[in-house]
């Protein structure tokens, strides 16, 4: 596999993220098995971790609830993560970061970060001035949203199932203001 290319950015509706349907599905397979807490415990196949993405996410990209953002290296899907803005009406100055994913082949190259300031940029031209998430608690991810200036709110202890012993694991919640996007 060759990883050397240059990372870029994209932004999939419905119809192109369907095209890449085995990718998407690879992708959050090789994040579960590698121990990523997002939803999923093992035993988690290829084929589950598709029907996620076609009944899940893509259904909902058309919809102006949720903005699929992708990393491709090449011709690879290195990464995504999902911003969530299905949000009531007394809300709409939120939005929610789901399913950071990055493959554990790319991973150390700096593509998290890339993915969630992507992520940040395109809450801000959607006038969303608060961004919210949950990250396992001591997960390898928490001191990479700290570090972009996410603050923790609370910490839910036996929130989830760790994806490989289904012992219960704490959650930490957190969140940041954006400034808004001048003019």
């Amino acid at each position: 596999m060759n990883g050397d290319g240059v990372p870029i950015i994209r932004i999939l509706d419905g119809d192109m993220a369907r095209r890449h349907l085995k990718k998407f599905g690879a992708l959050l397979h090789a994040c579960v098995l590698d121990g990523a807490s997002v939803g999923f415990i093992l035993p988690f196949t290829q084929s589950q971790a598709e029907d996620f993405w076609r009944e899940k996410v893509f259904s909902s990209l058309g919809e102006g609830r949720r903005i699929l953002l992708s990393v491709w290296i090449g011709e690879y899907l290195a990464g995504t993560v999902q911003l969530v803005i299905d949000t009531m009406p007394n809300q709409s100055h939120r939005a929610e970061a789901s399913k950071l994913l990055v493959d554990p082949v790319f991973r150390r190259r700096g593509l998290a970060r890339l993915l969630m300031i992507a992520l940040e940029d395109e809450a801000r031209r959607r006038g969303r001035t608060l961004i919210t998430l949950d990250t396992r608690t001591g997960d390898k991810a928490e001191p990479l949203y700290s570090s972009l200036g996410f603050e923790t709110s609370g910490i839910i202890p036996g929130y989830c199932l760790d994806a490989h012993t289904c012992v219960l694991d704490a959650t930490t919640i957190m969140y940041k203001h954006l400034t808004p996007q001048a003019g």
